[in-house]
Formats: C-alpha cells, sequence, structure tokens
C-alpha cells in the first residue's frame, strides 16, 4: 500500500512526466551523435557520463564540424556550469549525507531535476521527487540515445533524410525557452554571441568560434541584476512558496 501510495503522489507523478518526455529527446542526441562519426557505445558513454542534453549536443557539434576535441570539451564545460549553481543550492535542499550518495545526487544534478525538485513542498518530497527524475530520465535518455544511434548507423545517406541538421535543430530548440522567456538583454547575448561565432567561423578552427561567442555572456555583468529564469519558475513552484509558510520548505 505504501508503494501505491508513493506512486499516487504528485512528487512522483511530476517525475514520470517529466523523465519520460524528456529522455525521448534522447533519440535525437542519439542521432546526432551517430551522424557526427560517434559509434553508438560512444554515444552512450556520453550520455551515461556527462547526462546533460546541452552539452552534449555542443560537444558533437564541434566533433562533427572536424573541430577539436579539447576545444568542443570546453565549450561544453561552459554550457554545463550552470548546473553548478543548481549543485549548491539543492545541497541544502536535498541534504544528503555520505560521499556516495552526495556524489551520485551530484551527477543527476541538471536543469529538470532540479527545478522538479524545487518544487516540492518538504524536503522528504524533494528528494523523492529528485530521485524519481535522475532514476527516470537517466534510464529513458541512455535507452533512446542507444535506439538513435543504432538506427541511424542503418541509414546509408543521412544527409538525403536530413538527419546531419537534427543537432543544431534540437540545440536550438534547448535554447528557445530561455531565450523567450528572457529579456532584451538576453536578446542582445544571444545576437552578439551568433554574431561572433559567424563572424570568426572562417577563420578559426572548429570549436573557436563557440568559445569566442561565449565572450558575449560578459553583458550580464554590466548594468541592473538580470532575470533569472530557472527552477524557482518551474510550474507547481508558487505553490511550493506558500507550503513554506505553512511548515517546514525546501526553500531556506
Amino acid at each position: 500500500m505504501k508503494a501505491i501510495s508513493l506512486l499516487r503522489s504528485p512528487a512522483v507523478r511530476d517525475s514520470l512526466g517529466v523523465g519520460v518526455a524528456v529522455g525521448a529527446a534522447g533519440l535525437a542526441f542519439g542521432t546526432a551523435a551517430a551522424t557526427a562519426g560517434l559509434s553508438p557505445a560512444q554515444a552512450v558513454f556520453t550520455s551515461m557520463f556527462m547526462f546533460t542534453g546541452a552539452s552534449q549536443f555542443a560537444l558533437i557539434g564541434v566533433v562533427a564540424g572536424g573541430g577539436n576535441l579539447v576545444a568542443g570539451a570546453l565549450g561544453a564545460l561552459l554550457l554545463g556550469a550552470r548546473n553548478t549553481l543548481y549543485g549548491l543550492r539543492l545541497a541544502d535542499v536535498l541534504d544528503l549525507r555520505g560521499g556516495l550518495r552526495r556524489a551520485l545526487a551530484a551527477h543527476g544534478v541538471i536543469d529538470e531535476t532540479t527545478a522538479v525538485a524545487l518544487a516540492q513542498p518538504d524536503r522528504a518530497s524533494a528528494r523523492l521527487a529528485f530521485t524519481t527524475t535522475y532514476v527516470v530520465l537517466g534510464t529513458s535518455w541512455v535507452v533512446t540515445t542507444l535506439v538513435g544511434a543504432l538506427a541511424t548507423e542503418r541509414v546509408s545517406d543521412i544527409g538525403a533524410l536530413g538527419l546531419d541538421a537534427v543537432g543544431p535543430a534540437i540545440f536550438l530548440a534547448l535554447l528557445w525557452p530561455r531565450l523567450r522567456e528572457g529579456g532584451a538583454r538576453t536578446w542582445l547575448i544571444a545576437g552578439l554571441g551568433a554574431g561572433l561565432a559567424l563572424a570568426a567561423t572562417p577563420l578559426l578552427p572548429p570549436g573557436v568560434p563557440v568559445l569566442l561567442a561565449a565572450s558575449a555572456a560578459l553583458i550580464a555583468l554590466v548594468g541592473p541584476e538580470m532575470r533569472v529564469a530557472g527552477p524557482a519558475a518551474a510550474p507547481g513552484a508558487a505553490d511550493a512558496k506558500e507550503s513554506d509558510n505553512d511548515g517546514e520548505g525546501v526553500r531556506s
């Protein structure tokens, strides 16, 4: 009965929905990775150990363009740096003890697990939501990566089907919510970054224009503090905030 009650809880229900829906995008990553020349094993290894979609797409984008692996890894690290900030917040919310548990949790800190965990009204629900999202999304992400890579390997002419455009298209789809929720300065940063990358592409080795484009983010340090659209804005966050006022909450 306790297991059934847990499965019916909002924390598990929301986590399952996010995990299955987002995990399906691994199919696109597997396709893009195979198109870039990675074997199915390499694609699965990347999904298992990196486990952060935007950084993975950035890395294989550089590899597909014939770029330097170091430049691709640096670009991926820049994109994944935000997870460090999420981790600082979740360390207080989840309050996990023990080196192994904290290390496993650190691997699972991404946009989706953070958003679902911070939307919960108390610490127990936050832990349950984080763990469920991590397990479901991680499993489906790896499985769909393998399916996408294996299926693409059987296609003789990848360009004729447009599969070589899957990676850039998915990467743009990942960025679009941040652009839509951002203000004028966000669009200015995005436009300047795109302009720098386009201007530098004919002159610099593949991968380096991406790093150069990241310098546009320095605009964020100028002027008033920017509104950050992150986990606090996730669906249910407002309800969680109200619950905090009634007792112990995950937002301290």
